[in-house]
């Protein structure tokens, strides 16, 4: 469960506190949230939806690159904690690289680590090259994953970062699987899909996961697309239909 652009309107609050609780309810138990969606907004959107049941999520929130420093760092995460309403954040990320050396920001969410503050910690946004540095950095190994845009019509990590981040074990977050909407409404896509009695979203959010290593983070704030979101975990996409959506999006 994504939340970018989630806890920018109070007219909306109710509406996406109900599509997290839904999701959690249809067993959609990771939910993927960071101090810069509505600046805080959206990790308050979570606590809401959690209340009650903070063990049934796996929550998962990213600090700001210029938060990510030796003492800024646990200060943006009890930030979040307290706007979480939670005693650990699951996973905690570095949204992008930035200015911070990596090395600091590794210390620091290894010290986070130790204090029980986060369970693991990983980084998102970070190509290939980005990765190995981190590989050389102390105690870069302990990174979980790696959170990158990732869809039909966005493929460029398929051909250095996924292989190399399955080499090591490493599963891979997809963010913006149907293209912030665009792919729910690609008129060659909608045509495949109807064929085979799906939607256009819920192909392309089933090609996101015909590999196992790859966990995919769709956002919706409507019910009825969330429950449409969940229902795509279970197709398995046929090695034609997967032919054909390479010939519509070619990698």
């Amino acid at each position: 469960l994504g939340t970018w652009r989630m806890g920018e309107s109070r007219a909306d609050a109710t509406r996406e506190v109900a599509a997290l609780v839904l999701g959690l309810d249809l067993g959609m138990t990771l939910i993927d949230t960071a101090e810069m969606y509505g600046e805080g907004g959206a990790e308050e959107i979570v606590a809401k939806a959690l209340q009650g049941r903070r063990d049934d999520a796996f929550i998962v929130s990213k600090v700001y690159p210029q938060n990510a420093g030796a003492k800024s760092a646990p200060a943006a995460c009890e930030r979040s904690l307290k706007r979480l309403r939670t005693d650990r954040i699951d996973l905690y990320l570095l949204h992008w690289p930035g200015s911070i050396p990596i090395a600091e920001t590794v210390e620091a969410f290894e010290r986070l680590r130790e204090a029980g503050k986060i369970v693991r910690w990983e980084v998102s946004n970070f190509d290939t090259r980005a990765m190995r540095s981190l590989e050389a950095t102390k105690n870069g190994g302990h990174c979980a994953t790696n959170q990158v845009l990732y869809n039909l019509s966005e493929r460029g990590v398929e051909f250095d970062l996924l292989p190399w981040c399955a080499g090591r074990q490493m599963p891979v977050m997809a963010y913006s699987p149907v293209n912030q909407g665009a792919l729910a409404t690609h008129r060659k896509l909608s045509a495949l899909a109807a064929a085979h009695d799906v939607t256009a979203a819920q192909l392309a959010l089933a090609w996101t996961m015909r590999d196992p290593r790859v966990i995919t983070i769709p956002k919706s704030s409507t019910l009825a697309r969330v429950d449409e979101n969940r229902r795509a975990a279970a197709l398995v996409l046929t090695p034609d239909v997967t032919r054909q959506l390479d010939g519509l999006f070619p990698p």
